[in-house]
C-alpha cells in the first residue's frame, strides 16, 4: 500500500514509511485510568506521499527521525478533521532498512475530511423501538 492511497477509516494498512520529522510531542492524562501518556505524532512517507502517524508510550520512543518503519495492520482515523496514520494494539511497527525520501509535497494529512458522527440519536419523542421511551 502506499500513504497516497489512505483514506479515512482505512483498515489492514501495510506500509514501508520513512520518519521525517516530529510534528507533535506531548503528554496527555487518560480519563478511563488518570494516568500520563505520552503522544508523539510524526510526519512519515514514502515517494507517493506523507501523513501523520501517531504513536503512543513505549512506541513513541522507538522510533527517530531518519528511521525506516514498517507497520503491520495499522489504520486511519480523521482527528480534528485531518487524517492519522496508526499502529494499534493489533497492528505492529519495526525498523527497516530503506533508501527513498519521503513526499512531504502530498501530505494526505493536509488535507480535510469530514468529522464522522460518535453518536446519532433520534428526535426527542422517538423511541428505540422498545416500549418505553427513554
Amino acid at each position: 500500500m502506499e500513504v497516497a492511497n489512505l483514506g479515512p477509516s482505512t483498515k489492514n494498512v501495510d506500509v514501508t514509511v520513512k520518519v521525517v520529522e516530529v510534528v507533535e510531542d506531548k503528554e496527555i492524562t487518560s480519563r478511563k485510568d488518570g494516568r500520563t501518556h505520552r503522544l508523539v505524532e510524526y510526519l512519515v512517507g514514502d515517494p507517493s506521499g506523507s501523513v501523520i502517524m501517531s504513536l503512543w508510550d513505549d512506541s513513541a520512543e522507538a522510533v527517530q527521525p531518519g528511521d525506516y518503519v514498517h507497520v503491520v495492520n495499522g489504520y486511519t482515523t480523521v482527528i480534528r478533521g485531518h487524517l492519522r496514520l496508526n499502529v494499534g494494539k493489533y497492528g505492529s511497527m519495526e525498523k527497516v532498512e530503506g533508501d527513498f525520501e519521503a513526499n512531504t509535497e502530498n501530505n494526505v494529512s493536509d488535507k480535510e475530511f469530514p468529522m464522522p458522527k460518535r453518536y446519532d440519536f433520534p428526535s426527542r419523542g422517538r423511541s428505540f423501538g422498545g416500549r418505553g421511551r427513554y
